[in-house]
């Protein structure tokens, strides 16, 4: 969806400050030059002037209309250098906010990415082969489980990792620990502070649950990331709440289809023994 409006355009607004700004700078520098002119003229009108008695001649009334001249400048010179020093922090906001949009559309645009290999497969392990390298390459984790609710012990039981051995990670009880409340309350978890955090299986850098409306299916234990953070941004925090989405509807999918297709196999199986 396109948009015929230049202006809302941030190369086109960055070009107009770089151009605003160079226009000012070049009207400043005239500016200058005329006002040391005028102060060299003012100088030589008042040696002259100090060579012979004031009788309120045509030169003292020039050289009243120079100071008048000088100080007319100076305060042009000082609203023109106010706006330009305006115009650079509009010009350094703009640049930072052009950064985080850049950051955004690349996280959606590898979002979209990931979402379209989450659910062009039904296939549960390949679910999960892809749910593990999303986190990997999108939000930069090195050590991490995912852990799937038993609807029948009402726990939630690893089935897959990165960086460690998934027999490793402990079967967790839905409200027991952070994992567990995590999973009870659908919100998302952090921890405060990240400094000289050293790898807990009951609290977890991060823990994403992995939610269809309501209902909670699992969630996804984070230990280690590969770049070290001191804290969470809001980039991460949105990237967390949609890969959560999307991971729980592929999961979600999987684990039905897998069911359905052992189901119609037993089925099958039983039909052919009847019919033999």
């Amino acid at each position: 969806m396109g948009r015929n409006d230049d202006t809302k355009n941030p190369t086109n607004r960055g070009e107009e400050f770089l151009q605003v700004f160079k226009k000012g700078a070049e009207f400043t520098q005239e500016l200058l030059k005329e006002n040391e002119k005028l102060r060299y003229r003012l100088v030589g009108l008042e040696e002259a002037l100090g060579k012979g008695p004031s009788d309120g001649s045509e030169d003292d009334a020039e050289t009243l209309q120079l100071r008048q001249r000088v100080l007319e400048l100076e305060r042009e010179k000082e609203e023109i250098l106010g706006r330009v020093k305006e115009i650079e922090e509009e010009n350094e906001d703009f640049a930072h906010r052009y950064v985080e949009i850049e950051e955004e559309n690349n996280m959606l645009a590898n979002l979209y990415i990931a979402s379209f290999q989450l659910h062009s497969t039904l296939d549960f392990k390949e679910v999960l082969q892809i749910i593990l390298e999303i986190v990997i390459n999108l939000i930069g984790a090195e050590e991490f489980g995912v852990l799937l609710l038993d609807e029948k012990t009402n726990r939630l039981e690893p089935v897959a990792s990165e960086g460690l051995s998934t027999s490793d990670i402990p079967a967790v009880a839905i409200g027991r620990g952070i994992i567990g409340e995590a999973a009870q309350s659908g919100e998302n978890y952090f921890i405060d502070s990240m400094a000289g955090y050293e790898r807990n299986f009951e609290q977890p850098l991060v823990c994403i649950p992995l939610m269809i409306k309501d209902q909670n299916i699992g969630v996804i234990a984070i230990y280690k990331l590969l770049v070290q953070k001191d804290e969470f941004n809001s980039v991460d925090y949105e990237l967390f709440t949609l890969l959560a989405g999307h991971a729980a509807t592929a999961v979600f999918s999987s684990r039905l289809y897998s069911d359905s297709e052992r189901k119609l196999s037993t089925i099958q199986g039983f039909i052919d023994l009847l019919t033999k």
